[in-house]
């Protein structure tokens, strides 16, 4: 079924000069958060696979997510599926990568590769200028980031998508950066992390860790504190006039709740969708029964059994 709201370009409007570069997906969160398009509609990718990243660069998602904070991921594989997105996809997929950390290295990897990048666990001000500075390039933007020489290719990779500015100053508006709040700590300081730090482009509210910091199960419940927590998060966002972002899965109706008011959601992935044949393994049990054999007669030389 084909939604009257699909966009059979994808992303394209928002790709950049080379697919070796990161889409303009700053540009496309701000206008999904002002309504000008439909929300990006992700697609997690939470196994280490170019074959996976391969298949989901057919489907349409607006955005890949690559979840290299939780798998055994290396630096090429995350490189690999980057590309494999972006040039399968012929721009029509925006390749994100949630990096391992706020490690500089890594952030710069992710980039390079041409991705945007998710950082978990940001808690502080401070963490958050560490996150900027390692991905954005010049110290007018408060970066440290290293330029990339050998993925920058004179002729091949270098083009400036707006030729006013060098290409260095193109990358730092097209790369989005979206933060995970993970701790009842990262939302007290959410306020002071929105002000001081410029250039974050989305936040994501990372229920689990979150609720696992306050001492609570689960992804979600109905206890005063976590639902005090939550409602402060929003209030925060809606002050900074700030893109949110976050999960959307389950049934229809618990998809378009968890989605409300979201400019990125992340409506499927892999593991989830194994976890559905397990469903299916268990009808084939009950359908499957033991064989019983029994021998007939011969005929024509041959035994049948039932």
């Amino acid at each position: 079924m084909v939604s009257k709201y699909s966009n059979p370009q994808g992303m394209q409007n928002y790709a950049a000069p080379s697919l070796f570069q990161p889409h303009r997906m700053r540009q496309a969160l701000r206008d999904a958060h002002e309504g000008k398009i439909p929300p990006l509609i992700g697609y997690w990718l939470g196994l280490s696979s170019v074959a996976y990243a391969r298949v989901v660069a057919s489907m349409g998602f607006d955005v890949a997510w690559i979840d290299w904070e939780h798998n055994s991921c290396n630096v090429e594989t995350m490189t690999e599926m980057v590309h494999t997105i972006a040039f399968m996809s012929e721009g029509k997929t925006i390749p994100l990568v949630r990096v391992p950390g706020h490690d500089h290295a890594a952030i710069g990897y992710a980039l390079d590769a041409g991705a945007s990048i998710v950082v978990p666990q940001v808690d502080t001000v401070e963490q958050a200028r560490c996150v900027v500075s390692a991905t954005k390039f010049g110290t007018k933007c408060g970066g440290s980031r290293s330029g990339p020489p050998f993925r920058l290719l004179p002729g091949i990779s270098n083009t400036p998508l707006k030729p006013c500015m060098s290409i260095f100053e193109n990358l730092n508006h097209q790369a989005a950066i979206i933060i995970q709040i993970e701790s009842l700590q990262g939302i007290d300081n959410l306020d002071d992390i929105l002000t001081a730090v410029p250039n974050i482009d989305a936040v994501w509210l990372g229920t689990l860790d979150c609720r696992i910091s306050m001492g609570l199960d689960g992804l979600a419940g109905a206890e005063p504190e976590w639902l005090e927590a939550v409602e402060k998060f929003k209030s925060t966002l809606a002050k900074h006039d700030m893109a949110n972002s976050s999960l959307a899965l389950g049934t229809p109706e618990q998809k378009q709740q968890m989605g409300e008011g979201k400019a990125f959601v992340v409506t499927s992935a892999d593991v989830a969708a194994l976890l559905g044949h397990l469903g299916e393994l268990s009808e084939a049990r009950e359908l499957f029964r033991p064989l019983k054999q029994v021998n007939k007669p011969l005929q024509n030389g041959v035994s049948h059994t039932e």
